[in-house]
C-alpha cells in the first residue's frame, strides 16, 4: 500500500476534513511537502492544505473535531495549524487560504517547484488510486527526480523572504542542491531575511541544525552570506587570528569544530545510549544535538573581546567562555529559544573548556570529576563532545597527536560513566535544608547553600556516610 493510501486508511480524519470542506463549499487541496516526500519514499507527518477561502475557520472546526491543538499562524494571510498526537507521533495539519483566486494562481505563488504537487481532496475520484490523482507544476517531478531546488518564479523571495532560508533547509533535509539561478537570487536578496519574524527564522535554522548535513549546509550559508544575515554577531570572529595551538582563525576554527563533531557522531552512531541522549528534546521541539551544533559554531564567539598579547608575545583569550555566554544569551533571546534551550546553549559555551582542564592531568581527581558533572548536569556529555570536536579542530604547531589522544582518553571514559551513573539509584541526602534550620539554627542564604553543596560533595566522594558525620561537617563549615 502506498503512503498516500496508508494515510487515508490510518487517518480517517482526512475524509472527515473533506466532508467539512464540502459542507462549507470550500475547495480543499493537499499540497507541497507531504506529496514531495511521498514521491521520494520518505515518511512525513506534516500536511499542508490550500483552501479556497476561510482556511482558519476550517482549521478551528477540524481541531475541535479531532481534539487537536489549534494554532493561529498568520491571521492576515489566513494561516493556521492543527497539531495532534497519534501512536506514531505528532502530526501537524497546516491550512492556508489560496494565494490567488484559483489553484493555478496559488501554485504560481509558491516557493519551489518541488513543493507544487497537489492532491484535490474535494474532488477525489474513488475509481482512481490516490497516487494517480497527484498533479501539479510540470517541473515538480523532474526537479524531485534530479534533486533540485528551483524557485517557482522571480517574485518568490519578495513574497515571502523566509524562502531564502528554506532553500538551505531543503538542501539540509533532502540533499537537494540549489539551482544556479535560484542561488543567484538568494544571494542578491539575502538581506530580506531580516524582515522575517524570529520564530520563523529559528524554525528553518533548526531544520538545518537538526540535519546530518548540517556542517556542509552551514558552510554553504556562510559562503553565500546568509549565515551572517541570520546571526550577525558571528562577524566579530571573522579573521581573528589565534596562537600557536591553532592553525585556523577563530571563525574558520568554529566551522571546523562543527565538521569534527559530525565525524565524532559517525564514530559513535552505533552507541544507542549516546544517540538517544543527543536526540532528546531540550525544548521548543528541538533536540540536544541541534543545540550542540549551534554551540560548536558559537563556542569561541567571546574570543575577539578577550584577545590579549601576553609578555613574550603569547596570545591569550582568558575568560572568553564567560564573554561568550553573555553574547549567546542575547542571540538565544533574539531567536526566541525556549528557556531550557537558552540555558543549554549558555552552559555548552560556558563550560566548553572544562574537559580540557580535566585532561591537563594524567588522571583528574575524583573531586574535579564530581564538580564537572555537578556543574554541567544534563549537558555533561554534550560538552565532552563539543570539547573533543574543539580539540580535533585545533592543529597548530604547538598541538601534538599525544595531546589530542590524551584528551579523548579522558573524555570517553567519563562519557561512559555519565550513562552508568544514570542507571544507579541517586544517593539519599544525609542532611536537608530543614535539618540545618533545626539542628544548627541557620537561616536560608548563601552560607546555607554552600554547606549543603559541601555535604553533598563529601557524600558523593565517600568521605562521609552517616548523618552524624554530615552534621559535624556542617557545624565546621558554619563557623
Amino acid at each position: 500500500m502506498s503512503s498516500l493510501n496508508l494515510l487515508f486508511s490510518s487517518h480517517p480524519e482526512i475524509l472527515r476534513l473533506k466532508k467539512m470542506a464540502r459542507e462549507r463549499h470550500q475547495r480543499l487541496v493537499l499540497v507541497g511537502g507531504f506529496l514531495r516526500d511521498h514521491v521520494l519514499g520518505r515518511d512525513s507527518h506534516d500536511l499542508d492544505f490550500a483552501v479556497s477561502q476561510d482556511a482558519i475557520a476550517l482549521a478551528r472546526r477540524f481541531a475541535k473535531a479531532v481534539k487537536g491543538a489549534f494554532i493561529l499562524l498568520d491571521a492576515e494571510s489566513g494561516c493556521a495549524r492543527v497539531a495532534r498526537k497519534y501512536p506514531d507521533g505528532l502530526w501537524t495539519y497546516d491550512f492556508a487560504d489560496f494565494r490567488s483566486r484559483t489553484l493555478k494562481g496559488d501554485l504560481a505563488g509558491r516557493d519551489f517547484t518541488v513543493n507544487t504537487l497537489t492532491l484535490d481532496i474535494s474532488g477525489l475520484d474513488p475509481k482512481k488510486t490516490l497516487a494517480e490523482q497527484v498533479t501539479g507544476d510540470r517541473r515538480a517531478r523532474a526537479d524531485i527526480k534530479s534533486r533540485t531546488v528551483r524557485m517557482v518564479g522571480a517574485k518568490a523571495f519578495k513574497e515571502d523572504p523566509l524562502r531564502l532560508l528554506r532553500a538551505y533547509s531543503l538542501y539540509a533535509q533532502l540533499g537537494f542542491k540549489v539551482e544556479s539561478k535560484t542561488l543567484t537570487a538568494v544571494k542578491a536578496q539575502k538581506a530580506l531575511i531580516r524582515s522575517v519574524s524570529p520564530e520563523r527564522v529559528r524554525e528553518e535554522l533548526f531544520k538545518v541544525l537538526s540535519s546530518a548535513r548540517a556542517a556542509r549546509v552551514i558552510k554553504c550559508m556562510d559562503r553565500d552570506g546568509m549565515l551572517f544575515e541570520v546571526m550577525p554577531q558571528i562577524r566579530v570572529m571573522y579573521g581573528v587570528t589565534q596562537g600557536g595551538y591553532h592553525h585556523l582563525n577563530v571563525w574558520q576554527h568554529s566551522l571546523e569544530a562543527l565538521v569534527q563533531l559530525e565525524k565524532l557522531l559517525k564514530r559513535f552512531a552505533a552507541d544507542a545510549a549516546l544517540m538517544a541522549y543527543l536526540n532528546e528534546e531540550v525544548g521548543g521541539g528541538h533536540s540536544r544535538l541541534a543545540i550542540l551544533r549551534l554551540a560548536c559554531i558559537l563556542h569561541d564567539i567571546g574570543k575577539p573581546d578577550a584577545k590579549k598579547k601576553e609578555p613574550g608575545g603569547r596570545t591569550s583569550f582568558h575568560t572568553h567562555e564567560h564573554i561568550g555566554r553573555r553574547i549567546v544569551r542575547i542571540m538565544a533571546l533574539q531567536l526566541m529559544l525556549s528557556t531550557k534551550e537558552r540555558y543549554a546553549l549558555e552552559d555548552m559555551v560556558t563550560f566548553h573548556l572544562r574537559p580540557g582542564y580535566l585532561s591537563n592531568f594524567k588522571r583528574p581527581s575524583e573531586k574535579a570529576v564530581y564538580r564537572y558533572f555537578r556543574d554541567t548536569k544534563d549537558n555533561a556529555v554534550a560538552i565532552f563532545l563539543l570539547s573533543m570536536a574543539d580539540q580535533q579542530a585545533t592543529r597548530g604547531a604547538l598541538t601534538t597527536d599525544y595531546d589530542v589522544k590524551h584528551h579523548e582518553d579522558i573524555c570517553l571514559p567519563l562519557i561512559r560513566r555519565y550513562f552508568s551513573k544514570k542507571k544507579e539509584m541517586p544517593l539519599v541526602r544525609l542532611l536537608t535544608g530543614h535539618d540545618l534550620i533545626k539542628e544548627l539554627e541557620l537561616e536560608p542564604g548563601p552560607l546555607f547553600a554552600r554547606i549543603l553543596l559541601k555535604i553533598e560533595e563529601a557524600q558523593q566522594l565517600g568521605k562521609i556516610t552517616t548523618r552524624e558525620e554530615a552534621l559535624a561537617l556542617a557545624r565546621k563549615a558554619a563557623k
